[in-house]
């Protein structure tokens, strides 16, 4: 402990931090890097792989396209209703209603007038190149290694490219953005692992090939971005920042992933909001994750999370993103081009980055001028000036989730999570299932059905879930100081606005009879997207005795043993050292 006085914080995550590797995995995006490093890469999840006219007819540029469902005639009234409610609360016109009669006074802001959001280029994205390099044949693409028999026997005289040498060469694989700019000519299908906060699995998409899938993308990103090789990872070890979003299985098998077939010497798994709450130094505090698909509430006190506390809403910054192009449109400034977010990835690609660049929260009629691309078929991006408006409609979607219609998907059969053994919970949390001195195994099957995380709720506006979620508590002194230690992390927390929004959304939420009359959102000491990483990397490196960490030959002999002494859990007693480090 003497030495931990001493050394500087960057020091000392510099020492320990060189050969641990922290994933954080997400919907979209994949945080990875080393723990000793300022922030991770951020990489979109996905994989595209090449396709052939015998195994994908009709064609899919996107694989789970067709699970996504129209919206209904309820949906699209119950949307007009909640714009004409935000409508009313930020003072700008209904929707339907002609500017000249509006009632409010007319306040105007134009977001590109405000730096720093000027310095942004909206530069168009480039198609991807789908053809390999050339390079001499001994020096093959080491990506062509990691694909499975499927993808690397190919038919033959299926396409005469293929055949004859002096042709160019379709990549089987193409990873992260780049995958999200391929052209829809193109024989390739876009594939996402993870979706809504779970594996992506459905008709369309079995377990294996998501499991192996991820296993590919990670595996690219080790080798191609962070240049570790497979055969130099048995030195280092993992740390897994996984949502709560997650069943006990789905982590299991990414624990497989990481031990077994990426080869790491050992892992360990951490919630995401308890190392987000590590990350901003913070022991007690409301962790709002406002990620890219899904948003989520849950709350920590000392250095513990509070299960029961769980919220998740189905719906993120990419239906943020949809809003704006469906404002737009019945607005009729949205020009007359195919843009897609569904079936075509670079048309979300472009939405994102326009909504980064212009939505706002604040009262008043918000527009700008800005230049959207179009992305046709096989023809260069094109470009199209056109003026914006209702800018600070679509993030108000937060507070009223009927505006952002989340598409709808069919989710994975529950019986395949059935999984009782939680990997996030303490020895001391099965207590009381067993006898005294009994052997787990012989009751396995017996083993009683016990919802350590609440039902999702979709329908109800984040503010809503922050109070239903601080208020669970139970505990009045604690419920105060959760309301005065919000913490927003996740990408959609840079929305400029959001926090005196939130705020006051969700101080109105509080119930009248509640002796709570004090709300604050605290400032992020790092970047809201990275927190929850940077949070995993301090706990990987203070934890001395790695006494919660899985080793991998362990792992591929047995697994996992129910009441063994080495339950795989966060690491909770972590938590006065690490406050005494990170306050330093």
């Amino acid at each position: 402990m003497d030495y931990l006085k001493t050394i500087v914080p960057s020091q000392f995550l510099a020492e320990r931090g060189s050969n641990l590797v922290v994933i954080n995995p997400g919907s979209a995006n994949i945080r990875i890097g080393l723990a000793r490093q300022d922030a991770p890469l951020n990489v979109p999840h996905c994989i595209a792989r090449r396709t052939t006219g015998a195994n994908q007819f009709p064609k899919k540029n996107v694989l789970d396209q067709g699970l996504n469902s129209q919206v209904t005639t309820a949906q699209h009234m119950e949307r007009e209703k909640a714009y004409d409610i935000i409508a009313s609360l930020l003072k700008i016109p209904f929707l339907d209603e002609e500017v000249t009669n509006n009632a409010f006074p007319r306040k105007m802001g134009r977001i590109d007038v405000y730096p720093p959001q000027t310095n942004k280029k909206e530069t168009a994205f480039s198609w991807t190149d789908v053809y390999e390099k050339t390079i001499p044949s001994s020096a093959s693409d080491p990506l062509r290694n990691a694909q499975n028999d499927e993808s690397s026997v190919e038919k033959e005289g299926h396409d005469y490219r293929e055949n004859n040498s002096s042709e160019p060469r379709y990549r089987e694989c193409i990873f992260g953005e780049e995958a999200l700019r391929i052209s829809p000519t193109e024989p390739y299908c876009l594939r996402r692992p993870i979706r809504r906060g779970h594996l992506n699995i459905s008709q369309h998409y079995p377990m294996q090939q998501v499991l192996e899938d991820l296993h590919v993308i990670w595996d690219w990103i080790l080798t191609e971005k962070l240049h570790i090789p497979l055969s130099e990872r048995t030195i280092f070890s993992a740390i897994l920042v996984l949502p709560e979003t997650f069943d006990n299985r789905e982590v299991k098998e990414m624990l497989s992933i990481v031990l077994r077939d990426l080869h790491f010497s050992s892992a360990v798994v951490h919630q995401e909001g308890l190392a987000a709450a590590f990350g901003n130094g913070m022991s007690t505090a409301c962790i709002i994750n406002l990620g890219a698909q899904v948003t989520s509430v849950i709350c920590v006190e000392d250095g513990a999370v509070l299960p029961t506390t769980q919220m998740t809403l189905r719906y993120g910054g990419e239906d943020i993103s949809r809003c704006l192009l469906w404002t737009q449109r019945h607005h009729q400034t949205w020009p007359p081009v195919r843009t897609d977010a569904l079936t075509k990835p670079v048309d979300l690609l472009m939405l994102n980055r326009l909504r980064e660049l212009h939505c706002s929260i604040r009262e008043g009629e918000l527009e700008t001028v800005a230049v959207v691309h179009s992305y046709e078929d096989g023809m260069p991006p094109g470009s199209h000036k056109t003026r914006l408006t209702a800018l600070n409609v679509p993030p108000m979607g937060l507070f009223y989730p009927m505006l952002l219609v989340p598409d709808v998907y069919p989710p994975p059969p529950r019986t395949w999570f059935k999984d009782y053994d939680d990997m996030l919970e303490d020895t001391w949390h099965t207590e009381g299932f067993f006898p005294s001195g009994a052997s787990a195994f012989p009751m396995w099957e017996s083993y009683p059905i016990f919802q350590a995380r609440p039902k999702k709720e979709d329908n109800i506006g984040l503010a809503e879930a922050i109070t239903k979620s601080i208020l669970s508590t139970g505990r009045i002194d604690l419920q105060r100081k959760l309301f005065c230690s919000m913490q927003l992390i996740g990408g959609v927390a840079l929305i400029d606005g959001l926090i005196p929004a939130m705020e006051e959304r969700v101080l109105h939420a509080i119930p009248p009879n509640e002796a709570i009359d004090t709300v604050e959102v605290l400032q992020s000491r790092t970047n809201p997207t990275f927190v929850a990483w940077k949070g995993g990397a301090i706990l990987g490196v203070l934890d001395f005795s790695r006494d919660a960490w899985i080793h991998r030959e362990d792992w591929i002999r047995s697994g996992i043993h129910i009441g063994s002494g080495r339950k795989y859990k966060d690491s909770y007693f972590l938590q006065a050292q690490a406050m005494c480090y990170i306050n330093s």
